[in-house]
């Protein structure tokens, strides 16, 4: 029996640490994230002399040239001497052209300050031909150029659109593109000559300052835009669409991205894997050198028929990126090594698949794990589990061989987890000696409880024990001005009548009285002794409380004393429970993740103006209880809002027409906040009419709905 009580804890816990898995907290994910790094960092991927070049603007071209922003007539020269004199194929520039140029002549010269001192004033036409951005656009013109746009604040952008077409195959895949609320501007002359617009944000909605994967395209205001390296590849090809495929089950999920014969898997929001290289000095070309008089025939032979990228390495320029390979890299490159896996068809990959892998492989480790221990002590068990691990380890490298990224790391870690709680189980709770039973627990449960206790003790293990409970939480409300406007010997008096009424509530249901922490009780259901409705038990405890609440406050109103009101709440889940306390003194209680999320909702009933609020999940096993929608609420110390519902009543209320009614209406109700965040007197007005016909408290829920359009 206690082998099988051991592998029932390890099966709770498997079944937690898979939970957790499917949540993927962040320490997962970055756990994950650093595996994937240092795969790349084993086996990066190799440098191959391709079509591909980045002209930099780098420090010798900045020292030799002149501070940027340059010119626009030097960059127009700058398309000329790249396309004409060196053959390139396409050159898609790295930089934001926003802003018409400050150091054009012709702005130079419409300056006041400076046209006082001209002799003749020059004519608008005279200025229009002295313009830079108009030398820039005429050099564009004819030629394959490309240039940027990026996120920008909203309000402080213009929209720009894509010259790219695009085709959507699947269930409107191009929906699940990452958005961006504004772009930056390109003057219109400019946006006008250019061939192809594209994006140049390599990671704007991440909080790492490491490139991992980039989105290929992106929902702007405007429209669908490419990435810079697609548009790039578009515009070499001579294409005028881009294909983007989705599953048809799935909408707005992206699966890949193709252009001509290209195709380029994605994440399902559209974002490329990278598979970096080391940073290599030959696929740069200083922007001074291709600027120089005369004509180089080497820098011809690197730049003729390339795909050229311009872009800044300058440390003054800001725009040094981070790789998963740990160096850091003009963000132009990351633009580059995108181009580069395109065309070598060298991607990584990560989808349902792997995750569902990671998942079975973490089941099967742990479950080895669990199964050896509870025949065998812990050395062999490390053993099992160091050669389940090292399988493990081997699945993935061979995964990542054929550019799949297989995580390692949680199947690993967990199982090793899980082995380390295991041993402690069985130092701390499974060797531990019984307790004898009626003094542990005369004081806790039912008569009846007790009886079956005593007739099959020999089947617990008192000392400590994951269940699935149900735990209350029971507060009286404003009980600090009640204790100052009360005899210490009188607040007793009345805590003690009011907490015996309350207990019997709990003990008629099968509960267990925890214990009493001044003015609160607190109660759990399922355990010592497994009950399967143990979620029922404790909700009608809860409804005999707030019966029991009414007759005792009648009996204080007789005598002239203000009526009490007392707070519940419900919260199911896993736990431990057991003999908890020192050699000494201990006590029966529960300890878990659920005891706190049951207090927390107790405290919430004042944020909800109910007597009686209970957890998603004691709902869901309450089967025909009366209960309302709450709403999400944020509970205190936890990340997530919390699905809270309020119960109204037992079997017989949750079986009236009124309560239908009023569901019907509470529904309707919760689906317009949802949709319009906001609630109009007249529907709360019908709910709090029909609630009057169910249970008098509600009116106060009801009063407080309008106030807390956040939680719906």
């Amino acid at each position: 029996m206690r082998r099988f009580g051991f592998m029932s804890v390890g099966f709770l816990l498997l079944v937690l640490m898979v939970g957790i898995r499917l949540l993927d907290p962040y320490p997962v994910t970055a756990m994950r994230l650093f595996y994937f790094d240092y795969l790349q960092r084993i086996v990066p991927r190799e440098y191959s002399e391709l079509p591909v070049r980045v002209v930099d603007i780098d420090e010798a071209s900045l020292a030799s040239l002149g501070q940027w922003p340059w010119p626009r007539n030097q960059l127009g020269d700058l398309v000329r001497r790249l396309t004409d004199d060196y053959g390139a194929a396409v050159v898609a520039f790295d930089v934001l052209f926003s802003e018409p140029d400050r150091l054009s002549p012709s702005t130079v010269l419409s300056r006041p300050d400076i046209s006082a001192l001209l002799a003749t004033q020059p004519s608008p036409e005279q200025l229009a031909a002295l313009d830079s951005d108009t030398y820039f656009a005429t050099a564009m013109r004819g030629r394959d150029v490309i240039l940027s746009l990026a996120d920008a604040p909203a309000g402080h952008a213009g929209e720009v659109a894509g010259k790219a077409g695009f085709v959507q195959i699947g269930a409107d895949p191009g929906r699940g593109f990452p958005t961006l609320r504004a772009t930056t501007a390109i003057i219109p002359v400019l946006q006008d000559a250019a061939a192809g617009i594209g994006g140049i944000n390599v990671d704007p909605l991440s909080d790492s300052d490491v490139i991992r994967t980039v989105p290929l395209a992106w929902n702007a205001p405007a429209g669908l835009v490419p990435s810079l390296s697609i548009e790039a590849r578009r515009v070499a090809l001579g294409e005028s669409t881009i294909l983007v495929y989705g599953p048809t089950d799935a909408d707005g999920a992206v699966s890949s991205v193709r252009i001509g014969d290209y195709e380029v898997p994605t994440t399902p929001d559209g974002q490329i894997w990278m598979r970096y290289r080391h940073d290599n000095p030959a696929l740069y070309v200083s922007a001074q050198a291709v600027l120089a008089p005369g004509h180089d025939a080497d820098l011809e032979a690197r730049l003729k028929g390339h795909i050229v990228f311009i872009g800044a390495s300058a440390a003054g320029l800001l725009d040094i990126r981070t790789t998963t390979l740990g160096e850091n890299v003009p963000g132009v490159s990351i633009q580059a090594q995108i181009l580069e896996q395109i065309l070598t068809h060298d991607f990584l990959q990560r989808g349902d698949f792997e995750a569902g892998i990671e998942i079975i492989a973490f089941i099967c480790l742990s479950g080895i794990v669990v199964a050896v221990m509870s025949m065998s002590g812990p050395a062999i068990s490390m053993a099992a589990g160091g050669v389940s691990a090292s399988v493990v380890l081997l699945t993935s490298w061979l995964f990542f061989g054929d550019g799949l990224l297989f995580d390692a790391t949680f199947p690993m870690i967990g199982g090793f987890a899980i082995f380390l709680l295991l041993a402690g189980y069985q130092f701390i709770v499974a060797d531990r000696d019984k307790r004898l039973i009626r003094q542990s627990f005369s004081h806790y449960v039912a008569p009846a409880v007790l009886q079956a206790i005593e007739k099959n003790g020999h089947h617990l293990e008192l000392g400590g024990q994951m269940r699935t409970v149900t735990v209350m939480f029971c507060d009286l409300r404003d009980f600090t001005p009640l204790s100052e406007s009360m005899a210490p010997t009188d607040l007793v008096s009345m805590l003690n009548s009011l907490f015996s009424q309350l207990s019997d509530c709990v003990l008629e249901a099968s509960g267990t009285i925890d214990k009493f922490v001044g003015d609160a009780l607190m109660a759990f259901w399922n355990a010592p002794l497994e009950t399967g409705d143990h979620r029922e038990k404790a909700c009608l405890a809860a409804l005999n409380i707030r019966s029991a609440l009414k007759g005792f406050n009648t009996a204080r109103q007789k005598a002239g004393q203000p009526a009490l009101a007392v707070a519940v709440g419900l919260a199911s889940g896993p736990a431990c429970v057991g003999n908890i306390g020192s050699r000494q003194r201990y006590s029966y209680s529960a300890i878990g993740d659920t005891v706190n999320v049951a207090a927390r909702i107790e405290a919430s009933c004042r944020h909800v103006a109910y007597d009686v609020v209970i957890s998603d999940d004691t709902r869901a096993g309450a089967v025909g209880m009366a209960t309302l929608a709450a709403g999400k609420i944020r509970l205190k110390g936890k990340q997530d809002r919390a699905a809270l519902h309020i119960l109204v009543g037992g079997r017989t209320v949750a079986e009236s027409p009124a309560f239908a009614r009023l569901r019907s209406l509470h529904d309707d109700l919760l689906d317009k906040m949802a949709r319009s965040g906001r609630v109009t007197p007249e529907d709360l007005d019908a709910c709090t009419r029909a609630a009057a016909e169910v249970e008098p408290g509600l009116a106060g829920f009801y009063a407080r709905v309008a106030d807390r359009p956040g939680d719906f």
